[in-house]
C-alpha cells in the first residue's frame, strides 16, 4: 500500500479544512469514502496483508472511516450555516412550504367501500379479463345471437367473437365453471359501452354479485341488498324492488332507493318521483346452471349488479359523471 491509513486520514482532514463550499466537501467524501475511495480501497486490500496484521489494520480502517464520515458531515453543516444567510431576499427562519398530499379518487373510495361491505358478509372478490369472449359476455348468460336483449348493450366489438366486456357478469360463468356450490362472490371492475352523456361514459365501473347454494330465496336477495343500502347510505334510506328484465335472472328486479337529495319529496335529480334506481338484481336463470353443469333442481341463487360511478354520484351529490375523469385537482381535492 502506498499510504498508511493514518496518512490517508490526515490528508483528508487537511482537504476538508480547506474546503470552501458544500460541493467541495461532497467531492472529498466521495474521493475517500466512495466506492472507489482511498479508505474503501484500503479495506479491500487488507486481505493482502500478513494474517497477523489484518485485525489491527481492519480496526484502524473502520475507525478512520467513521471519523471521516463524521468530519465530512460536520464540515457540510458548518458551511451550510455560513452560506444560507448570505442568500439575498430569503428569510431562512420562515417555515417551509407544505407539500400537497394526495388522496384516493372518489370512484376508488366508493369501490373499496362496496367491496368492504360485501366481504364482511362473507363474499369473496373475483376478477377477470376486460377483453372478453362473446360466449362469456352474452351466450353463456342466456343472450343468444339473435336475442333482442343484446340491443340493451351498446357493445365495442374487437372482432365477431371478442368484445370489450359490457358488464362483469361473465365472471359468473367463469367462476361457476371452476367451482362447485356454494359460490359467494362479488366482481368489481371496468366495463365498456358505446355511450357518453351527463350520466354515462364509454368506460365505467361495476360491482356485480353472485350467490349460489341450496335453498337460496328471493328473500335472501332482498335481505342482502337492504343491508348493503343501509351500510352504504344510512338506515333511514328506504328501498323498493320493481319488476325488471335481465336475460340471466328470473324473476328480475330493479332496486330503487329513496332519493338521497330530497328524501322522497321530489326534486330534479329524481325527476320528482322521490326514488332513484341504483342496481339490478334477480334469481339466477336455470339456463346458466345448464351451461356450467350445476343441478338446477338442487341449487338456487341470486345475482345483482350496480354502477360504482352512479353510487359515487349519489353519495357525494355530483351531477355530472364526466367530472370523475377530467382530473381537475380542484374537484378531486374535495375528496
Amino acid at each position: 500500500m502506498d499510504n498508511s491509513i493514518d496518512q490517508i486520514y490526515q490528508k483528508a482532514l487537511q482537504e476538508l479544512k480547506a474546503a470552501t463550499d458544500r460541493q467541495a466537501v461532497e467531492d472529498i467524501r466521495v474521493r475517500y469514502l466512495g466506492r472507489k475511495g482511498a479508505v474503501t480501497r484500503f479495506l479491500r486490500n487488507i486481505s493482502d496483508l500478513p494474517a497477523d496484521q489484518r485485525p489491527v489494520a481492519g480496526k484502524q480502517a473502520n475507525q478512520c472511516k467513521k471519523l471521516l464520515e463524521k468530519a465530512c458531515k460536520e464540515a457540510a453543516e458548518n458551511l451550510e450555516t455560513v452560506e444560507e444567510p448570505a442568500v439575498a431576499g430569503i428569510d431562512v427562519s420562515l417555515p417551509g412550504r407544505p407539500a400537497p398530499s394526495g388522496s384516493l379518487h372518489p370512484i376508488t373510495q366508493i369501490n373499496q367501500r362496496i367491496c368492504d361491505i360485501f366481504t364482511q358478509m362473507g363474499f369473496d372478490i373475483a376478477e377477470g379479463p376486460e377483453v372478453e369472449l362473446d360466449y362469456y359476455n352474452f351466450e353463456a348468460l342466456n343472450f343468444p345471437k339473435d336475442h333482442p336483449a343484446r340491443d340493451m348493450q351498446d357493445t365495442f366489438f374487437v372482432s365477431d367473437d371478442i368484445v370489450l366486456r359490457t358488464h362483469t357478469s361473465p365472471l359468473q360463468i367463469r367462476t361457476m365453471e371452476k367451482q362447485q356450490p356454494p359460490v359467494r362472490i362479488i366482481m368489481p371492475g371496468k366495463v365498456y359501452r358505446c355511450d357518453s352523456d351527463l350520466t354515462h361514459t364509454p368506460m365505467f365501473h361495476q360491482v356485480e354479485g353472485l350467490l349460489v347454494d341450496e335453498n337460496v330465496s328471493f328473500g335472501d336477495l332482498k335481505g342482502t341488498l337492504t343491508a348493503f343500502v343501509h351500510q352504504m347510505f344510512d338506515e333511514q334510506t328506504s328501498l323498493r324492488f320493481r319488476p325488471g328484465f335481465f336475460p340471466f335472472t328470473e324473476p328480475s328486479a330493479e332496486v330503487d332507493i329513496l332519493c338521497v337529495m330530497c328524501r322522497g319529496k321530489g326534486c330534479r335529480v329524481c325527476s320528482q318521483t322521490g326514488w332513484l334506481e341504483i342496481l339490478g338484481s334477480g334469481m339466477v336463470h336455470p339456463a346458466l346452471y345448464e351451461n356450467v353443469g350445476y343441478d338446477a333442481d338442487r341449487y338456487t341463487g341470486f345475482a345483482f349488479g350496480m354502477g360504482v360511478d352512479r353510487i359515487a354520484m349519489l353519495k357525494f351529490g355530483i351531477d355530472d359523471i364526466r367530472k370523475f375523469f377530467e382530473n381537475d385537482i380542484r374537484f378531486l381535492s374535495q375528496f
